[in-house]
């Protein structure tokens, strides 16, 4: 069971993000590289994004998946209690390849760095190659993750860390039988 909150109208605040921008489906979906029938579904919540699509999904309407999933902070500090941080649930229709994203920043207007626990369940992958501007420092605190950056892939354990500039494509998965949690920064937010 998730810690946290869980976000589960992800369609409808993507739509509204669209909408904002004055962007129809078919121009959002030519960016995105996908189907427009693909962008209705998941706007209309019948399916769920990969990591890869929703980065690009965010990307062409010009915001974040912080943006989306979280609240403005209003002071000097914020704090999120264990059990109470807001979670992010990426995952497929049958709860397989479950994602989640702890989020460990609140949003703020001026904003130049985000941070989020990657809960990896076994067997999840991101869904393909991501790269965009930025620098990108993870630490793995349980289990087995698999990085690939660029043409190397490379295997870290419970205590590893990487660092990559994020422009490189990259993405990951959890090649275990166990869940793996991933403590990741990136500069600036694309999360």
């Amino acid at each position: 069971m998730p810690h946290g909150t869980e976000f589960k109208n992800l369609g409808t605040k993507l739509r509204q993000a669209r909408r904002t921008k004055r962007l129809t489906l078919k121009i959002v979906a030519e960016r995105v590289g996908c189907s427009e029938s693909m962008l209705s579904k998941i706007e209309c919540e019948k399916t769920v994004p990969s990591l890869r699509m929703l980065h690009r999904i965010v990307s062409v309407l010009d915001t974040s998946i912080s943006v989306l999933f979280s609240e403005e902070s209003g002071g000097d500090a914020h704090i999120y209690r264990s059990g109470q941080r807001p979670v992010v649930i990426i995952d497929d229709e049958n709860a397989q390849n479950l994602i989640r994203l702890e989020r460990l920043v609140p949003r703020i207007d001026d904003q130049i760095i985000d941070g989020n626990v990657h809960i990896i369940g076994p067997g999840a992958y991101n869904g393909g190659e991501i790269n965009h501007l930025g620098q990108e420092v993870g630490f793995v605190l349980e289990g087995t993750f698999e990085l690939q950056v660029g043409a190397e892939k490379y295997l870290l354990n419970q205590g590893d860390s990487f660092f990559f500039r994020s422009d490189l494509p990259h993405s990951y998965r959890n090649p275990g039988n166990v869940t793996a949690k991933v403590i990741w920064i990136n500069s600036p937010p694309t999360f």
